[in-house]
């Protein structure tokens, strides 16, 4: 919650004289710890998203090893892909209850005992429950702290934060291309994902380096009332108490002063009353496990009623034709992007074009573009006489263009050409909060991202498996490129048009 930037009044008599005196903010907010926080995100983006985008190299193995469909197969990475995205909503449970740094360390075990798990898989389907699921929900718990906490630590200079952390897919999509595939040749792909799970547990680390802002770091200015009057001051403390608590500031610390002082009395009358009956340490234990409950109880109640109240208290967003249009254009917009990650390698080895590729692989190509792309289209959109807007829907469109023509390069050079193209036109990410925030307003960005992301994940859940199963059809890629880019295009053209009609 963030504090009122309007002064806050109150009657207090003709006489009385109020001064307004702000408080200097903690030193972390723009600068000190918030750094080290963009830090343990960026790792975090390696970890996780880059090395989604090198799942290309284990669907390759997957598909060798348990010799099922590439349609079926697929469904192991989208699944991984899809499920990081589209939990994010429900993840913010987690971190109304328990906080950014404990979701994070709990995320990390979870998806480093999803790789680990898969080192044993007997067949696909349990590749489903393990590394799909398993760690998928593991990197959805991991990543939306990764990207809240930087937007906590950060006022003045969030764009250019949440722009460094980010920069860190393209840098993990090249590190983990060259480290699957050099794991997967030397020990093999079990051992490879298995090694990879050791590796996934440092995000555990950049979980413990996720330290909360305290209550009172949260709110960018506080006031102190100061009246020469003490009458005045009398008035004006519950007065303004009781405005602070109906804006939802501080509200929160009263609870729990509240909270401390009910269990105050909790520890001092019970542990009386039950003395007076039976100093046995069994009632003792009791009664503690019964506070222990009680108090769980509170925070499960108190973190869902925060979570429901962000999400589905959101339900003007759908009045807005634009957002609207804007969600459609997600839910086909990221498979596009992320069918060739995952099925460039079959697309080369058929091509036989698998020598040139060891050397330098495409997926690198569209990783390192990808930072530029994302710094360059950053730099476009905030000069003064660009639209982002317009900067957008340009990069969305070189986008589905360079998938549309993609199938028909067969050389390695015109897929390079067209792989560089596509990394620097997706750099249109790190636009897409600034495109919501035009869209929906500063207040209601928060859960307008969310929706937007978790329709990504939908998208990214059935790009794959759909490129896959038109291969088993047609024994080419061709046609789920085409079919892909063509609704990505309908997506674009009906967001284009919208604030037209």
């Amino acid at each position: 919650m963030y504090a009122s930037r309007e002064d806050i009044g109150y009657d207090s008599g003709e006489d009385s004289k109020v001064r307004i005196k702000p408080v200097k903010t903690n030193t972390n907010i723009d600068g000190g710890w918030a750094w080290i926080i963009v830090l343990s995100s960026f790792l975090v983006h390696i970890l996780i998203m880059g090395s989604q985008m090198a799942l290309g190299i284990l669907n390759m193995e997957w598909l060798e090893e348990f010799n099922q469909s590439h349609g079926l197969t697929a469904w192991v990475s989208s699944l991984s892909m899809g499920i990081t995205l589209i939990v994010g909503p429900f993840i913010g449970l987690f971190i109304s209850m328990c906080g950014c740094r404990k979701t994070a360390i709990i995320g990390g075990i979870l998806n480093a005992l999803g790789w680990i798990l898969s080192a044993y898989a007997s067949d696909v389907y349990y590749l489903f429950l393990t590394f799909g699921v398993t760690a998928g929900v593991g990197s959805g718990m991991v990543y939306l702290p990764a990207v809240v906490m930087v937007g906590q630590y950060f006022q003045k200079r969030r764009a250019l934060a949440q722009g460094l952390s980010t920069t860190g897919t393209g840098f993990g999509a090249f590190l983990m291309t060259a480290l699957l595939k050099y794991l997967c040749i030397e020990f093999g792909w079990r051992n490879a994902m298995f090694i990879q799970g050791a590796i996934s547990l440092n995000l555990c680390v950049c979980g413990t380096l996720m330290r909360p802002l305290s209550p009172k770091d949260v709110v960018s200015k506080k006031y102190v009332l100061r009246s020469n009057s003490e009458d005045n001051q009398a008035k004006a403390l519950p007065h303004s108490a009781e405005t602070v608590k109906s804006n939802g500031v501080l509200s929160e610390e009263a609870e729990k002063k509240e909270a401390a002082t009910n269990e105050e009395v909790l520890d001092n009358v019970q542990p009386i009353e039950i003395g007076s009956k039976s100093r046995n340490g069994r009632n003792m234990c009791e009664l503690h496990i019964l506070k222990t409950a009680r108090q769980l109880t509170v925070t499960v109640r108190k973190g869902f009623a925060i979570w429901y109240s962000s999400y589905f208290g959101a339900a003007s967003l759908f009045t807005n034709r634009v957002f609207v249009a804007f969600i459609i254009w997600a839910l086909f917009a990221y498979s596009s992007f992320v069918i060739p990650f995952i099925h460039l390698p079959e697309i080369v080895k058929q091509y036989n074009l698998s020598s040139q590729n060891n050397i330098f692989p495409l997926t690198s190509v569209v990783a390192i573009v990808h930072i530029f792309g994302k710094v360059i289209l950053g730099i476009i959109s905030d000069l003064p006489c660009i639209s982002t807007w317009n900067v957008f829907l340009m990069a969305n469109f070189t986008l589905v263009t360079c998938i549309l023509i993609l199938p028909l390069m067969q050389t390695y050079v015109s897929l390079a050409v067209v792989c560089a193209l596509i990394g620097f036109s997706s750099g249109y990410f790190s636009l897409m909060p600034v495109v919501t925030e035009d869209l929906v307003g500063t207040k209601h960005l928060a859960n307008a991202y969310g929706i937007i992301i978790c329709a990504n994940g939908i998208s990214a859940l059935f790009g794959p498996p759909f490129a896959g199963w038109m291969y088993d059809i047609t024994h080419k890629y061709d046609f789920s490129f085409y079919v892909s880019g063509l609704l990505y295009m309908v997506g674009i053209i009906f967001l284009f048009l919208q604030p037209c009609i």
